[in-house]
């Protein structure tokens, strides 16, 4: 049974927890059952029945575990919910051999998992039962009385804690839990990162010097211990027995940890010194800071801190606050049969649960039982307690102790804890500074004045008030902004709103739009700007009466008085040359070269384009598109087809002077698809039959886009063009280029020059294109090298998208481009778009990232923008703000409807000020955080080394954790790595962002690949981010087939796979499905078709379809994932000890990489060591 998710954090207060398999369960309040033994950490209210709490010595703190004079310093600087985040021995109320509480494993049906947004009728947070919200249409005339009237709101925020729980639940890392050191019977060789699966598997990923395995068996009877430093309210005195502790959110505590030495990690319990090395001695007299105080037996210490400095007294270096508190004792009950061990082995010895899998690890049968409570022990040394077998080790096989992965903090538990605390709840957009649910929580959105997450997330919601304190605490201010986001179906689209003539009611000054933060003052006769403070009068066909609290009386009924985001019809002051803009065109041009022709490229393009073209964008109620097509073929020269109605035949022409690019007609070359659809069926026939004998093998690239710009510019419409392109463009022409990838250049100050165009001719033909709202997107189907860093520039420019599909091949890629092309012509984009964020006084936007042109420092201008971008903007400081007003950001986008109509689209957002650090960390959001700092990564590897950009990002991380230390964590042991509690994935996150095939290539990334995905990454929204960094990793084999939800997530790690298992992972671009060698063979059968994990194919592009509940299971979380995604995701197929399984590997990324990236747990150790380094 491979199920090492940490377990979930336990349901919520007053609900009992499901009964834990093999014996009965104590009734919730702590009444045992007569003759049942107490589970060591069952559901738990209380002090343990029947066993006496000794009350702590005097001068002795349990929050802080060292001797203090006084009263002691509350674990955290406030009294709400941010917690200095301990990393410990983070174990959550356990879920031993039980199912778990229904957290986000068993959603309502019709729940999806994971929130990306807008596809099908996935319910989005209300309950499956609710009857499903009417949408209106695309963007509906806004009627007035018609806006949602806002609800009354009461507090919208509200905390979720855990049940008080006593100081006993502080207990040590395990009460009576033995640090088993039992190797395997064959150690695997020392130094691998992961031994190959026919040698004994490490156990957890560690190794001591010498490579034998540590593990702790947990028997059926033992979860893992609670997590349950008490957080929230600070202390003022030691609780007694019985005095529940209220906590608040659970933090998370990690053993103090330094830097290991050489390159082992860390041990779970304690950091001893290396092997063979004199221990300290016992001393009498108060309990040693770490020490255990006189009392029950503890058990295994629960810190890990460094080898004592040469500086102190050979005692042992601080420890953590939870050192010394007392536990319950072991049981002493034998242990119950938890599951049955698989027959099949499993990858990796046994862990702990993971949330929403019932219970802990049975041991294997050697170390099945538990021995009975060790003594007390003197000192906290974990070498001095009683393990099973140790004394048979040789000497030097001792193993070393090195920090569990179950207790540092996972991203799965803190994704489970969202969906279960947040995912119920609407999100209600009313007060200012809210933190929304976490992009993997599925959520509904009730705008009530602030724009929705899916629109705008902010890296915090909580902005420092200074400059100064932006500065010390390093935070960026950033916002990810995603103007056009899909929402929904139960979510209602911007309410369109027409003032006719005199357009839009702005700021006199500063030009920002009406919206629900201006004040109206003198009666309703004017109103002063929320932005610049300015005082406007009020048109007089716009004037109302205010009520008595100086609202507007008809403020329900306009979306701009009442709603975060809403759109305007413009005038025609809004657009170019003063004139209406034409309904844009769409131009699909197919490279008609040997490698397309030979491929079948050319004839799939062509079959796929006749059905397609009718399911062009169209505007809400519209009968038909307003969108016109033409029609380009190239290779060394370019062919214009004339497809007017009136002809019997598509005309072609061709222009070989390209160096001169014209377009040779005006009138037949843009047509209404469904006048001509006879003509183009015919040209959509013709063209394969055309080139099917061509020897042609170059190509131009440069004169295509030109070509597309002037037939924009003939026909006076914005649009975008469609290239289906193979080949380096080396044929004589403008733009041609030259082949100049080479590998010698990484890690060189010159590797920059990989990622920048060869040419500044393709940033000129951008600008023109931006100027025209001539939009390109690329489909790129490469066999070699073909210089991505440079044909992408103009896509990249005029905010297109880019696809790549190397080495393409009809059988196994042409699912995946089909559905990339579908989807990238029927989806909502908005043309000639110009975007403007404005901020109120104190702060100003000052960078951009995204994927677009800018010709000024304010405006980002678009020449296509669709729903799946998003622009990243940077804010700083300009004066001071306070924390009465806050600030207000108000993002305005210019756009050209698909139908032709411009309009504006107006998304405000108002964010909290502190003059406090504390609550600048408490309301930071991760996520945002890093697509923020990968962006800025990735823009800086275009002017500086990679390993610069890659100090910079630690040493900037590193510091905002530092600043959070010395400022809002209690004092403690600098061998304790303190994390805030919304920052606390911060660390895996970063090394994700670090090991990524930019900033740090293995031998097979190819130099497109890295150009490609850089360009990817700039314009991805939070979600997408999310994903790409962190994958989704899903035991297929743990599906319940009759129910819609997904099995609950596991950490990407290898000693978290089970060699009898399928698990499936996804990271937005691919989904792999991994198939270990000793899966059953039913399985095999079920899933593939094939009778033995030998015939399974690896070639597989998509999952054979067969009549079973786990084949129509599995598809269908490969469908949802696919909806979930803006990219179609290529699958592929792999067997364990297959060739393709080092490609798997690296998307494992807790794991050490191939390219020398960091393991989570080595990179939290670098992490803590330059914490320290700032700090001392």
């Amino acid at each position: 049974m491979s199920v090492n998710q940490q377990a979930h954090t336990g349901p919520p207060y007053g609900q009992p927890q499901p009964g834990y398999q093999g014996y009965q369960q104590p009734v919730y309040g702590g009444q045992p059952l007569p003759g049942v033994p107490q589970s060591q950490y069952g559901a738990y209210n209380g002090p343990m029945p029947g066993y006496q709490q000794p009350v702590p010595p005097q001068g002795y703190f349990p929050s802080l575990g060292f001797p203090s004079k006084g009263s002691p310093v509350s674990l955290n600087s406030d009294t709400s919910s941010l917690a200095p985040n301990f990393i410990g021995s983070l174990r959550a109320t356990p879920t031993s051999g039980a199912p778990p509480p229904a957290s986000g494993a068993s959603l309502p049906s019709g729940h999806l998992a994971y929130s990306q947004f807008g596809h099908g009728d996935v319910q989005n947070g209300i309950p499956a039962s609710a009857a499903p919200m009417q949408r209106p249409p695309a963007s509906q005339p806004f009627l007035p009385g018609s806006a949602p009237t806002p609800v009354s709101q009461t507090s919208t925020f509200q905390q979720y804690g855990p049940p008080p729980a006593s100081v006993q639940q502080l207990s040590n890392h395990m009460a009576g839990m033995t640090v088993g050191s039992t190797t395997a019977s064959a150690p695997p060789p020392a130094g691998l990162g992961y031994g190959p699966p026919t040698s004994v598997p490490p156990v957890s990923g560690s190794f001591s010097a010498t490579g034998s395995g540590l593990y702790t068996p947990y028997t059926a009877s033992q979860g893992p211990p609670p997590t349950s430093v008490s957080q929230g309210l600070p202390l003022a005195q030691p609780p007694f027995p019985g005095q529940p502790v209220s906590t608040q959110r659970l933090p998370t505590q990690v053993p103090g940890f330094a830097p290991p030495p050489s390159s082992t990690g860390i041990g779970p319990s304690s950091y001893p010194p290396t092997t063979g090395a004199p221990r300290p001695p016992t001393m009498p007299g108060p309990p040693l800071p770490g020490q255990a105080v006189a009392g029950p037996p503890t058990s295994q210490p629960n810190h890990v801190s460094s080898p004592p400095p040469p500086s102190t007294m050979s005692g042992l270096h601080p420890g953590p606050p939870m050192s010394g508190l007392h536990g319950p004792p072991p049981p002493t009950h034998p242990p119950q049969p938890g599951y049955q061990m698989q027959q099949n082995g499993s990858f990796g010895q046994v862990r702990g649960p993971h949330p929403n899998y019932g219970g802990a690890y049975p041991g294997t049968p050697n170390y099945g039982s538990q021995p009975g409570p060790p003594p007390p022990p003197k000192r906290l040394d974990p070498d001095s307690i009683p393990s099973p077998q140790l004394n048979e080790l040789p000497p030097q096989q001792k193993p070393r102790h090195r920090i569990d992965p179950d207790a540092i903090p996972s991203p799965i538990q803190v994704i489970e804890d969202d969906r279960s605390n947040r995912g119920s709840e609407p999100f209600v957009t009313g007060v200012r500074g809210q933190v929304p649910p976490l992009v993997t929580t599925n959520f509904l959105v009730k705008d009530q004045g602030n724009a929705s997450p899916r629109y705008i997330r902010c890296t915090s919601y909580n902005i420092p008030c200074t400059s100064d304190m932006a500065k010390q605490s390093q935070v960026p201010l950033a916002a990810v902004i995603k103007p056009l986001a899909t929402l929904p179906p139960e979510e209602t689209l911007p309410y369109l709103v027409d003032h006719g003539e005199s357009g839009p009611v702005r700021c006199n000054r500063c030009k920002a739009y009406m919206c629900p933060f201006m004040q109206f003052i003198e009666g309703g006769r004017r109103f002063q700007c929320c932005f610049c403070s300015c005082v406007t009068e009020v048109p007089p066909h716009y004037f109302q009466h205010l009520d008595h609290t100086g609202k507007r009386v008809d403020f329900c009924d306009r979306p701009e008085l009442s709603l975060g985001s809403y759109e305007f019809l413009a005038t025609v002051d809004y657009c170019k040359n003063n004139k209406f803009p034409s309904p844009p065109a769409f131009i699909f041009m197919i490279d008609v070269s040997y490698n397309a022709v030979k491929s079948g490229l050319v004839r799939l393009i062509c079959e796929e384009l006749k059905s397609l073209l009718d399911y062009l964008p169209r505007e809400g109620n519209m009968e038909e598109s307003a969108i016109r097509v033409g029609f380009v073929t190239y290779n060394k020269v370019l062919h214009f087809y004339n497809v007017k109605s009136s002809l019997a035949q598509p005309q072609m022409m061709v222009v070989s002077d390209v160096a001169d690019m014209f377009v040779p007609l005006l009138d037949g070359f843009l047509v209404n698809v469904n006048e001509s659809r006879t003509v183009i069926a015919s040209l959509l026939d013709q063209i394969p039959e055309m080139f099917a004998d061509t020897r042609e093998t170059e190509t131009v690239f440069a004169p295509v886009i030109q070509a597309g710009l002037e037939a924009l510019k003939a026909a006076e419409c914005a649009g975008k063009l469609f290239i289906f392109h193979t080949s380096l463009p080396i044929a004589e022409a403008p733009g041609k280029l030259k082949n100049r990838d080479d590998k010698k250049l990484i890690n060189t100050d010159k590797e920059k020059t990989l990622f920048q165009p060869q040419t500044s001719f393709y940033n000129n033909l951008a600008k023109d294109c931006v100027a025209q709202g001539c939009c390109v997107d690329l489909f790129l189907f490469p066999n070699q090298y073909l210089d991505v860093a440079t044909l992408g520039v103009v896509t990249y420019q005029t905010g297109g998208s880019i696809y790549k599909y190397a080495y393409f091949q009809l059988e196994t890629d042409q699912d995946r481009f089909l559905n990339d092309l579908r989807r990238d012509v029927q989806k909502e984009v908005g043309f000639d778009a110009v975007m403007r964020v404005r901020t109120s006084t104190g702060i100003r936007a000052t960078d951009f990232f995204g994927a677009f042109y800018m010709s000024n420092t304010t405006d980002v201008e678009m020449a296509g923008l669709d729903c799946d971008k998003t622009i990243t903007v940077e804010f700083k400081h300009d004066d001071k703000l306070s924390e009465d007003s806050g600030a207000l950001l108000q993002c305005a986008l210019l756009y050209t409807s698909c139908a032709g109509q411009r309009r504006l689209r107006i998304h405000n957002l108002s964010l909290n000020c502190c003059t406090q650090l504390a609550d600048l960390y408490r309301n930071c959001e991760t996520d945002t955080l890093i697509n923020y700092l990968a962006k800025y990564a990735y823009r800086g590897v275009l002017g500086s080394p990679v390993k610069t950009v890659r100090d910079a990002l630690i040493n900037q991380c590193a510091q905002i954790l530092a600043c959070y230390r010395k400022n809002c964590a209690s004092p403690s042991s600098a061998g304790q790595l303190i994390l805030p509690e919304c920052m606390k994935l911060l660390p895996v996150y970063l090394n994700c962002v670090l090991k990524s095939d930019v900033l740090q290539p293995g031998p097979e990334v190819t130099t497109d690949d890295r150009a490609y995905i850089r360009q990817l990454v700039t314009s991805m929204d939070v979600a997408e981010t999310n994903v790409f960094f962190y994958p989704r990793l899903l035991p297929l084999t743990k599906a319940d087939v009759d129910s819609d939800s997904l099995p609950a997530a596991i950490r990407n790690s290898e000693e978290r796979l089970s060699k009898g298992d399928i698990y499936l992972l996804e990271n937005g671009l691919n989904i792999f499905v991994w198939v270990g060698v000793n899966v059953q063979q039913g399985l095999i059968q079920n899933l593939f078709g094939v009778s033995s994990f030998s015939q399974i194919s690896n070639t597989l592009s998509i999952l054979p379809v067969l009549e079973n509940p786990f084949s129509k299971k599995v598809r269908s979380i490969v469908d949802m994932l696919q909806l979930q995604r803006s990219r179609y995701m290529k699958l592929i197929i792999v067997k364990q000890e297959d060739k393709l399984e080092m490609l798997f590997k690296h998307f494992l990324v807790e794991d050490k990489s191939l390219s020398g990236g960091a393991s989570y747990v080595d990179f939290l150790c670098h992490m803590h060591k330059e914490i320290r380094q700032l700090l001392s």
